[in-house]
């Protein structure tokens, strides 16, 4: 991709997510004149900036929906609540463009620029008119804009007052004067117009008339502006306390760095991290020929200065690659809102921990493992309003989002209110999809772990929000490749949580290398809990399932030799490395732990990414390769292998 795609991609990105945050505004307060304008704005930049970089299909699309905006803001189309839903639509065929031209491709926009006419014209001629014939001096008509024109119309039909404030400036600094009054006259109502006047202005000064609507009696704004007022029109309507809308824009003051850029430079720091760790093999190769001579201290010394000066740019660069979760938690908002509405159901998103920080690269891929566990909230889960009534429970569902930090993990929890998991129905449907035998005894955590069975779905419709064939196997498959975990609670009646542990980053790790008769693997470091040296002949068969007695607890081991086929040390000493959480724990056995080792997970590649089992390889040592292990996808397997020794 060309260095100038990823910068248009990037504009556009961002232009797209304000431009979601403006559409939340617009559904939560109405027609807001100020996110109308902001978002009519936001595909105004949009259009210029895709035909700068020659985006043709994007140019168009911004540009008709730039004028479907153009429309409201006059007037001249009505607003409604499935005019926020089709720009929501349409906000999502824009991020798909997007997300195409990352692979190089081009999308045909006349089928989507030919929905947007049609859409535009079923909303014409729905507005209705007011003259404002003898209700203002018509000098004052006159220098309206159209746009100010219709504002004002709309003013008086929601039967606000209007008024004409005159002030007189100085030259020196009318500017910032000007700019204190027209906060002062917003605060109080809308600000229609300001109009430049010479009347009664003297020598050396600027006279400003400005035209504002509010619903405040005209005794009142006198007291708080501290200025003549001339009333134009009467309020007709009470004043609302509800107070002004609050805004979601907010200042920033970061700078965008292509995440590209910080992967080039964290692969260097790898590289690095290779080399420190060289250069402490070979001290140590020279402390064990030549003793501890002047030239191997210094030697030493150097190493451990390297280690200490790259370890401080690894954790700077680590830093800069850090988000809030909020981030993903805004668009998690727009997810709720959109979805509850198609359902039919009235639903809260509470949010809490929305300042806890994950690498930018998680934050983005663990996006879609939510929206599915939301829409699964929002299908399975939440009730409609008159069925909670009859339960007891309050008419409006919760979904609630939580994050917080634990140790090196992120943990992020989805829970909702709603009837919660029927382990009946999903023992039936098992049952009918042949995953389990009739009569077969599971364990609520095994039944719940069925959920995650690709196409496994108690719904016996397809909708719009459950969406088609895909199911929360994505959620495990996706946690898995990232190096997490996920667990799953549920009560019937009472609703289900969601937890997904996540790595910090997965940038640069530390790791347990650990042996395996004659070969090496890595563990990461966020992935155990613990580890014991243990006799085999410990170990006790449960079912024809190996277990650990861990204190009292039986935990499920499997032996590493086993799994890949290897030759191990006939001695019956070993190891238990624990790795998961909570219910989903197990045990690895293996000969020897060699010690930690920070390393540098590289992919490997298309022709080994359906070996299961590992989620890499790094490089240790004197540049030897060895395999990641991924130990959610082992819990996994064992769990299911668990499972089938039951239902024979």
């Amino acid at each position: 991709m060309k260095s100038s795609d990823r910068e248009f991609i990037a504009e556009a990105e961002e232009i797209l997510g304000e431009g979601g945050k403006l559409l939340l505004e617009l559904q939560d307060s109405g027609a807001n004149p100020d996110a109308i304008n902001a978002l009519f704005r936001a595909f105004h930049t949009l259009k210029g900036l895709s035909g700068l970089f020659g985006h043709k299909g994007i140019t168009d699309i911004s540009h008709a929906l730039e004028s479907m905006l153009d429309d409201l803001r006059l007037g001249k189309i009505a607003f409604s609540n499935e005019f926020v839903d089709f720009l929501f639509a349409k906000l999502d065929n824009l991020r798909g463009i997007i997300e195409a031209l990352k692979n190089g491709g081009e999308t045909d926009a006349r089928e989507l620029l030919s929905e947007i006419e049609n859409f535009r014209k079923t909303l014409a001629g729905n507005v209705s008119t007011l003259s404002l014939e003898g209700m203002m001096d018509e000098a004052l008509l006159k220098v309206l804009s159209e746009y100010e024109e219709h504002r004002l119309k709309t003013n008086i039909g929601e039967g606000k007052g209007i008024y004409l404030l005159r002030k007189v400036f100085t030259l020196e600094q009318f500017d910032t004067q000007l700019e204190g009054t027209m906060k002062s006259v917003k605060a109080l109502g809308e600000l229609l117009s300001t109009l430049p006047t010479s009347e009664n202005v003297p020598p050396g000064s600027l006279g400003f008339n400005l035209l504002f609507a509010s619903l405040k009696p005209i005794k009142e704004l006198k007291e708080s502006l501290s200025s003549e007022i001339e009333g134009l029109i009467k309020p007709r309507a009470k004043e609302s306390r509800a107070g002004a809308a609050i805004s979601l824009k907010s200042a920033s003051t970061t700078v965008r760095v292509d995440i590209e850029k910080l992967d080039r430079i964290l692969n260097t720091i790898g590289e690095i991290t290779l080399a420190k760790s060289a250069i402490r093999r070979i001290a140590d190769e020279l402390r064990d020929t030549f003793g501890h001579s002047v030239l191997v201290l210094d030697v030493y010394k150097i190493s451990q200065a390297l280690e200490r000066r790259l370890l401080e740019l690894q954790e700077q660069v680590l830093e800069i690659r850090m988000v809030p979760v909020g981030q993903i938690f805004g668009r998690l908002s727009q997810v709720v809102k959109r979805y509850s509405r198609e359902a039919g159901k009235q639903i809260e998103l509470q949010l809490y921990g929305e300042d806890t920080e994950i690498d930018k690269y998680l934050a983005e891929e663990v996006v879609d493992p939510l929206v599915h566990i939301i829409r699964n909230a929002i299908d399975h889960g939440i009730e409609r309003s008159e069925e909670r009534v009859r339960k007891g429970k309050p008419p409006v569902g919760t979904v609630t989002l939580k994050a917080f930090q634990r140790g090196n993990h992120v943990v992020i929890e989805t829970r909702d209110d709603g009837r919660g998991v029927s382990f009946e129905k999903v023992k039936e449907k098992a049952i009918e999809k042949g995953l389990i035998e009739p009569g077969a005894a599971l364990q609520k955590r095994e039944v719940l772990d069925l959920i995650f069975t690709p196409g496994f779905s108690t719904k016996e419709s397809v909708s719009e929000v459950s969406g088609r064939g895909v199911g929360l196997d994505i959620v495990r498959d996706k946690l898995s490749i990232l190096g997490g975990f996920s667990e799953v609670e549920s009560e019937e009646g009472q609703g289900t949580t969601f937890t997904l542990t996540l790595p910090i980053t997965l940038a640069i790790i530390k790791a347990l290398i650990i042996r395996v008769g004659a070969s090496l693997f890595a563990i990461p470091l966020t992935s155990i809990s613990e580890t014991h040296a243990i006799e085999l002949s410990a170990l006790q068969a449960i079912e024809g399932r190996k277990v650990f007695n861990l204190r009292e607890e039986m935990l499920p081991v499997t032996m590493l030799s086993d799994v890949f086929g290897l030759q191990t040390d006939p001695s019956d000493r070993a190891f238990v490395v624990v790795v998961g959480f909570g219910e989903r724990r197990m045990g690895v056995v293996v000969n020897e732990l060699i010690g930690q080792q920070e390393i540098v997970i590289k992919a490997l590649g298309d022709y080994f990414k359906r070996l299961k089992g590992f989620a890499g390889a790094a490089e240790i040592g004197k540049h030897e390769v060895i395999l990641v292990l991924d130990v959610e996808s082992m819990i996994d397997d064992s769990f299911t292998r668990q499972k089938g020794a039951i239902h024979l």
